[in-house]
């Protein structure tokens, strides 16, 4: 049976670089290589510097026709968008490897969301092109709006119906944005409340090339635990618009640029709406920002420390001030300010707040070990000789998603 695939091993002209590691690592995978004993071919290669990519590309072919792999070009075009940006003087441009059939200049075109006509077409070089067959990328101008990158394309009879086909496709995609942002009923109130508080932080994702945007956008959204969600809102290819600073005013978002920047109206617009804006050049960097964003939305950790225990050696009760128990502190410092615990054979029998803490008939802020004082705890009258008051102080800390 021939294989069904074949892996590229990249980046080999690095100092260290372990092949047999990635192999084993891909054995992990259930991805079984042929020196192995599997049915997959590895080609390690450099593509920086060229080496192995000969051999990449006999394996392919020979593959290709070990499963007989044809395509007729004489149909209409079909295939898939690999990459898409846009550029100062040219527009959008998207990168398509054409499948099946042959796209030729002048064809309409359809694409996701997005319709065209192809206005030119350049080969891998950079050359102009008059039509592309199967298995050929080429770049095509004269696009409706950018496409998004695994979008499949397809030549159409016209170009009135290639926009037919996209303005429907761009209608279902609005519905199913608003099904996304619907209105929270009472029941999902209530079960938010049932279940906790859940931050979430939205955020506007815009790129120079849509794969970066796509990498960025899958980046983020692994950083979502059950506590803290992370929620891209709209996503794009090009510079940062005034229409992504009014989306991201009216939801409360945060706006990501990645090798690209605000036009000015729309740098004017995010200052006087106090959008936060951040740019970005490395994705790792944008990433690590975000997750230092969606921290501060985590629930602080409350931490207890015991800052003293005081040992009940008698009881006082009072018309005035209720049941004041007189103790000596044991251990630590007991702070008025502090929350007190009234512990009795070892277990926990009430917890609230000091009500008094008096040395003498002196009101104090705090009696140390081993001084002796009166302590009143609020709402409880319930004190014996031999209970012990411990007292803790519950300190917020910033938590960070691990």
């Amino acid at each position: 049976m021939p294989a069904a695939r074949s892996v590229a091993i990249n980046k080999i002209d690095l100092p260290g670089t372990n092949v047999d590691l990635v192999r084993q690592d891909l054995s992990k995978q259930n991805i079984l290589l042929e020196e192995w004993g599997g049915k997959t071919i590895a080609v390690p290669i450099s593509a920086k510097i060229g080496t192995g990519v000969d051999r990449l590309l006999e394996m392919i072919l020979l593959q290709s026709e070990i499963l007989e792999l044809k395509a007729d070009p004489n149909k209409p075009a079909r295939g898939v968008v690999i990459e898409s940006r846009v550029e100062q003087g040219r527009g959008i441009v998207a990168t398509v490897l054409v499948q099946k059939g042959t796209l030729r200049g002048g064809d309409a075109f359809v694409a996701g969301a997005q319709s065209g006509k192809v206005r030119a077409m350049n080969n891998e070089r950079g050359a102009r092109v008059a039509e592309a067959g199967p298995s050929t990328p080429v770049e095509i101008l004269g696009w409706s709006g950018a496409p998004q990158a695994g979008d499949t394309f397809a030549a159409m009879a016209d170009e009135r119906e290639a926009r037919e086909v996209a303005a429907k496709r761009a209608q279902l995609q609005r519905e199913q944005e608003f099904r996304l942002h619907k209105h929270v009923t009472l029941t999902d109130l209530y079960s938010q409340i049932q279940a906790g508080s859940v931050g979430e932080l939205l955020v506007v994702l815009k790129g120079d090339v849509d794969g970066s945007v796509e990498a960025l956008e899958d980046s983020m959204t692994k950083l979502t635990t059950e506590e803290v969600k992370l929620r891209v809102i709209h996503r794009g290819v090009g510079q940062i618009s005034e229409s992504d600073v009014l989306l991201a005013a009216a939801s409360n978002a945060v706006i990501i640029g990645f090798h690209v920047k605000p036009d000015p109206k729309a740098a004017e617009l995010a200052a006087k709406e106090k959008v936060d804006v951040r740019l970005y050049e490395i994705i790792y960097e944008a990433v690590a920002d975000v997750k230092d964003a969606m921290s501060g939305l985590l629930k602080p950790e409350i931490r207890e420390t015991v800052s003293g225990t005081a040992e009940v050696r008698q009881v006082f009760n009072t018309t005035k001030a209720g049941t004041i128990a007189g103790c000596k502190v044991v251990s630590g410092t007991i702070q008025r300010s502090a929350r007190a615990r009234l512990l009795r054979e070892g277990s926990t029998v009430w917890d609230g707040k000091i009500d008094s803490l008096r040395r003498f008939k002196d009101d104090v802020r705090e009696v140390a070990s081993p001084l002796e004082c009166g302590i009143g705890l609020e709402g409880r009258d319930d004190v014996k000789v031999g209970d012990l008051i411990e007292a803790y102080i519950l300190e917020e800390f910033a938590r960070r998603l691990s």
